[in-house]
């Protein structure tokens, strides 16, 4: 059993600290942090506005925020470990769990590890609007385009793999990429995830204004993707809460430390696959850092998710930072750091 390690006053400080001053210099219209270890109730900072359009609105626990990327460890990652039975499992080659793939489809013979650990060699750039008015079924077109590396042979950052990815997992399980997410999440007690898009109101986070002086996204999915994709797509399209975010990271860690599925799963996850940059490696879909102790995943539009099992801590970020900037990266670089030393910190 994990002996849990409580979070410090110091580290929620200068979490605060950040949020705040994020909020003051423009950077988001506010967000909220959740934190916590898996034998406590989530702790919650929180700042700032939902938005401007949402009024005097606060953030809080149950704002629903577009979380872009971790559609990836929220939906796609779990639904694949749920469905490793039989003749599925990591080294399956995609063309297996679908079907009118040809032998010679280039993306056919990527596997299910390496589009999780991002080494598949499928083409970087998403750009489904590409494939407008074509008869063939998206997962035929992805697989038939030319690979750009070998597979295996190195990481780069993929949607396409998780689009497809999606796909094969609702081919092979015979039902919506959805309806398997909605049947997890209700299994988790995650009552507020969904994918988009979600009616507007108060509770609800906007997002980009993409053409000036029209309306801003909200309750759309950010992701043009996804979008076409009808707000359903393995990489991106999900909407969820912090408190929701608590739960799920609650039992992930919860099943770590008492050897449970989710809990196994969550290990083989956090075996490196392949090195990003030193000092980082890329797991099943999540980030390791810490020597392999941290697994943490961001979203484009200003969301992250960090998990430390050997401690018990989590710490989740949800903001709209996308409101204000496309720039995220080099934004949320501070708040983003911040939380990665404080998950690692010592008492």
């Amino acid at each position: 059993m994990t002996n849990t390690v409580p979070w410090t006053s110091n580290a929620l400080a200068d979490l605060r600290d950040c949020l705040d001053l994020m909020t003051v210099d423009g950077t988001v219209p506010g967000g909220v942090i959740a934190h916590g270890t898996f034998d406590t109730e989530p702790g919650y900072l929180a700042s700032g506005v939902v938005a401007p359009e949402c009024g005097d609105a606060r953030p809080g626990p149950d704002t629903v925020y577009d979380v872009a990327s971790l559609t990836k460890v929220l939906a796609t990652w779990p639904l694949v470990g749920t469905s490793l039975i039989g003749d599925f499992t990591l080294d399956t080659p995609v063309r297996e769990l679908l079907s009118g793939i040809a032998a010679d489809a280039p993306g056919g013979r990527v596997t299910v590890r390496q589009i999780l650990a991002h080494t598949s060699g499928l083409r970087a750039d998403t750009r489904l609007d590409r494939y407008r008015h074509r008869p063939e079924p998206l997962a035929q077109l992805i697989c038939a385009e030319p690979l750009i590396a070998e597979p295996g042979a190195g990481h780069q950052y993929v949607n396409r793999g998780f689009i497809l990815l999606g796909l094969a997992l609702a081919h092979y399980r015979c039902r919506r990429l959805d309806e398997l997410a909605a049947e997890l999440w209700q299994h988790l007690g995650m009552t507020d995830t969904t994918y988009g898009p979600v009616p507007r109101s108060a509770r609800v986070a906007p997002t980009e204004q993409r053409l000036q002086g029209g309306p801003r996204l909200w309750g759309l999915p950010h992701d043009d993707n996804a979008a076409l994709l009808g707000g359903v797509a393995g990489h991106a399209g999900v909407f969820t809460t912090p408190a929701d975010l608590a739960t799920f990271a609650t039992h992930l860690l919860t099943s770590h430390a008492t050897g449970g599925a989710l809990g196994r799963w969550l290990t083989a996850g956090m075996q490196p696959q392949a090195e990003i940059e030193p000092g980082l490696d890329r797991g099943l879909a999540w980030i390791l850092a810490d020597e392999g102790r941290v697994a943490y995943h961001h979203g484009f539009t200003g969301t992250s998710l960090y998990l430390a099992p050997a401690t018990g801590r989590y710490l989740a970020i949800c903001t709209n930072a996308v409101y204000h900037h496309q720039d995220n990266r080099t934004r949320l670089a501070p708040l983003r750091a911040l939380a990665l030393k404080a998950i690692t910190a010592e008492p």
